[in-house]
């Protein structure tokens, strides 16, 4: 139930407080005073859209607050959205005069979509386009689905997954047919280029290591006489006529270690340097003797890691050679070695995807097969289960509308049939014949302006009293909403209009509802009465709203009957209104 809602600087309204009361509350005023002010303020509390112009002049922000009751299911749903201490459910919106908004549920900031969420659950409005949902097809199949039984919500969901896995598979089969007529060309191809990359197996290391390698054939000479003077200057070969004239450093060590040698024992100091000077010796002469090798291997051309065999130009060729096929093939897959493995890898993934397309083909029509049997079973029962509600729901309907003086009304439901789909395969129609000897046509196209809105509440009223059978298409989520009706009474007057107030105040013995109305027989029944009042002597021109007393709501129902407040058959007429009531 909503509290109380407050309005700040929303058009002509300045400030408003409504504490609203259980039952039917019902707010009035002279045609542009601003009752479309307080619709439009409840719109926003329901995650709509702020049009544009409507902060009061002057004001930096419009502000809209409700205070709703929090019971045990609505904490439950609302979860870590609303603080455990809280007492009542407040919803607020701000709207700056720059056009932009803010949310708020429970005082703390929320998305629109949040806010909407929420007040969906706790308000459900019904204004003058509400009207016209009820000439939309899909909309009245909603509604016929919310009067079957509630196993009915489950099909539904069942029926939307199976048109979404058809869709999927058939896609999927579509996709198969194509990569089948594609397919042995494609294989070819992969194989051959598989094929190609296999043979020459290249990697990324061995692609690093040609690139060292190639680097030092090309200075193999340079590499080898460095190594070749770094021998001759430590060991020279003992074929080496220069080393009897110029020894190297190995042979000049060779009997400085001899002379300490001599002496050993004497002097342990100079025994271990002689030690040191052994292992220099030695290691004087294993450098010499690998730089020599060194020296050899890259004359021959061994520098590329092979045997050699050619000389280091045979080598040089042979490394090159690898390289530039390595490189094509780079090229070709990526500019890396790196890209022709992943391209080898992605190529054999497809080639299994290919070999095996035949097959899953066969599994995916068979699978489709299977999910089309299954959702068009699912269509039947949800088709048997709307037949069942429409006889029963245009019963109901045509009942209301007897009450809403249309007594020579009939009322139907056509089914049809219609392309399968997430809501299964009927297509719905609310036939309505006014008066009889006149065919019986679809809503849209036979009722007028003032029928529509009683046939709107006719449906309203089966949709509210029936709660048990599932949640309206046209109603909140939540069972106990306040239902706000924004002239539900247009294009009615006379009887009819006290029709429509008794069903009006029917659907509030169960539930909070606030009329927005132009009817003083509508007006008369409320259990709380607000009026709206234009102040044009204002600058700019102000609009304040009033809670009103029992004899001031006698002298608004003169005022709404079109009287002078002096007039005392309109006094009369408006006492009997209300004692009617």
């Amino acid at each position: 139930m909503l509290h109380e809602l407050r309005v700040e600087n929303l058009l002509l309204i300045e400030r408003a407080e409504l504490r609203l009361a259980p039952g039917l509350n019902v707010l009035t005023g002279e045609t542009g005073a601003g009752k479309t002010v307080l619709a439009h303020a409840l719109d926003l509390l329901l995650g709509g859209r702020a049009r544009p112009g409507i902060v009061r002049p002057g004001a930096g922000e419009a502000y809209v607050e409700g205070a709703f009751d929090l019971d045990a299911a609505l904490r439950a749903q609302l979860g870590e959205r609303i603080a455990p201490d809280a007492e009542e459910l407040v919803l607020a919106r701000r709207v700056g005069s720059d056009g932009r908004t803010r949310a708020y549920v429970g005082g703390r900031s929320a998305t629109v979509a949040e806010l909407r969420d929420v007040g969906t659950r706790v308000l459900a409005f019904y204004g003058q386009h509400e009207h016209r949902k009820l000439t939309v097809s899909s909309a009245q199949l909603a509604i016929l689905d919310s009067l079957c039984p509630p196993a009915q919500a489950g099909r539904l969901e069942r029926c939307a997954s199976l048109h979404a896995r058809v869709r999927e598979l058939r896609g999927r089969a579509e996709e198969l047919r194509e990569l089948e007529g594609e397919r042995e060309r494609e294989l070819d191809l992969l194989e051959f280029e598989l094929a190609e990359v296999d043979a020459l197996g290249p990697s990324e290391q061995e692609h690093e290591q040609l690139l060292a390698a190639r680097e030092r054939l090309r200075r193999s000479e340079a590499l080898a006489s460095a190594a070749a003077a770094g021998a001759l200057a430590l060991s020279p070969d003992s074929q080496d006529r220069a080393a009897e004239a110029a020894p190297g450093a190995s042979g000049q060590v060779v009997p400085a270690l001899a002379a300490m040698q001599a002496l050993a024992g004497i002097d342990p100091a100079l025994d271990a340097l002689a030690d040191r000077m052994s292992s220099v010796a030695i290691e004087l002469d294993d450098l010499g003797a690998e730089l020599r090798s060194y020296a050899e291997g890259a004359a021959l051309g061994e520098l590329a890691g092979g045997d050699g065999a050619g000389g280091p130009a045979q080598a040089l060729e042979r490394t090159e050679e690898r390289l530039a096929a390595i490189e094509r093939l780079a090229r070709k897959h990526g500019g890396t070695v790196a890209g022709v493995l992943q391209f080898a890898e992605r190529a054999r993934e497809r080639h299994v995807q290919l070999a095996g397309v035949e097959g899953a083909l066969q599994d995916t029509v068979a699978e489709l097969e299977a999910a089309e049997r299954d959702h068009a079973g699912l269509a039947a029962e949800l088709h048997a289960a709307r037949a069942k509600a429409a006889k029963r729901f245009a019963t109901l309907v045509a009942a209301r509308l007897d009450d809403l003086a249309m007594p020579d009304a009939s009322f139907d439901v056509a089914l049809s049939d219609r392309e399968l789909g997430p809501d299964g395969a009927d297509a719905v129609d609310f036939l309505i014949a006014p008066n009889p000897g006149v065919p019986a046509g679809p809503v849209r196209e036979i009722a007028s302006g003032g029928e529509l809105s009683r046939v709107m509440l006719a449906i309203m009223s089966v949709a509210h009293q029936e709660p048990s059978r599932g949640a309206s298409a046209l109603a909140s989520s939540a069972a106990g909403a306040t239902l706000v009706f924004d002239e539900v009474d247009a294009g009615v007057g006379g009887h009819t209009a006290r029709s429509v107030g008794a069903q009006l105040r029917e659907l509030a013995s169960a539930r909070q509802v606030l009329c927005i109305t132009h009817l003083p027989q509508i007006a008369s029944l409320g259990e709380r009465h607000f009026v709206i009042v234009k102040d044009t002597g204002a600058d700019p021109t102000r609009a304040t709203v009033e809670e009103l007393g029992e004899g001031e709501v006698e002298s608004e129902l003169v005022r709404m009957l079109g009287a002078d407040s002096d007039d005392s058959g309109a006094r009369r007429h408006a006492r009997e209104l209300l004692r009617a009531a």
